[in-house]
C-alpha cells in the first residue's frame, strides 16, 4: 500500500474518538455526541456557539470506515471471511485515527488564532432536521446556486 497515513494504526477507535472530543472541548464545543448505526459509531456531532454570529451551530463529523475498507479490500490478494473481518477492523481503526489527527490539526489552528471554528468545520455544518451537512447539500445539487459563477 502506498504511504497512506495511519493505514496500519493499532489505536482503538474509542481512543481516537476520545481524542477528538478532547480537542473539541478545547475550542469550546458543547453537546458532543456519538452517532451509532447497528452498534457501530459512524460519527460525532457537536454544538458550537459562534460569538461573532451570536448563534449556536451544529456540526457533524462522519467517519468514512466503509470507504476505507473498500480501499483495503481492493488491494487484498487473498479474500475470505477472515481477511474481510481483519480489513474491516483495520479500516475502523485507520479511519478514526485519520479523523482524530485531522480534528487535532483543525483545532490547533483555531487555538492558535489561525482560523475560526466555522472556517475549519464549514463543510460539516449540520442540518439536524434533514440529517445533512452543508457538504451533503452542495454535493447533491441542492445548493448549486452557491457554485454558479
Amino acid at each position: 500500500m502506498m504511504n497512506i497515513k495511519n493505514y496500519t494504526s493499532e489505536i482503538d477507535p474509542s481512543k481516537s474518538m476520545a481524542n477528538i472530543e478532547k480537542w473539541l472541548v478545547e475550542i469550546g464545543a458543547s453537546n458532543i455526541n456519538k452517532i451509532y448505526v447497528d452498534k457501530i459509531c459512524t460519527g460525532i456531532t457537536f454544538l458550537y456557539f459562534d460569538l461573532q454570529m451570536k448563534q449556536t451551530i451544529a456540526f457533524h463529523l462522519k467517519v468514512q470506515v466503509k470507504e476505507c475498507f473498500e480501499i483495503f479490500w481492493k488491494q487484498r490478494a487473498q479474500k475470505n471471511d477472515k481477511t474481510r473481518k481483519t480489513d474491516m477492523d483495520q479500516a475502523n481503526r485507520s479511519a478514526w485515527k485519520i479523523l482524530s489527527d485531522w480534528a487535532e490539526i483543525q483545532c490547533s489552528m483555531i487555538l492558535l488564532g489561525q482560523a475560526t471554528p466555522l472556517q475549519m468545520f464549514l463543510p460539516f455544518v449540520y442540518d439536524v432536521k434533514n440529517n445533512e451537512t452543508l457538504y451533503d447539500k452542495i454535493s447533491s445539487g441542492k445548493m448549486n446556486h452557491l457554485l454558479t459563477y
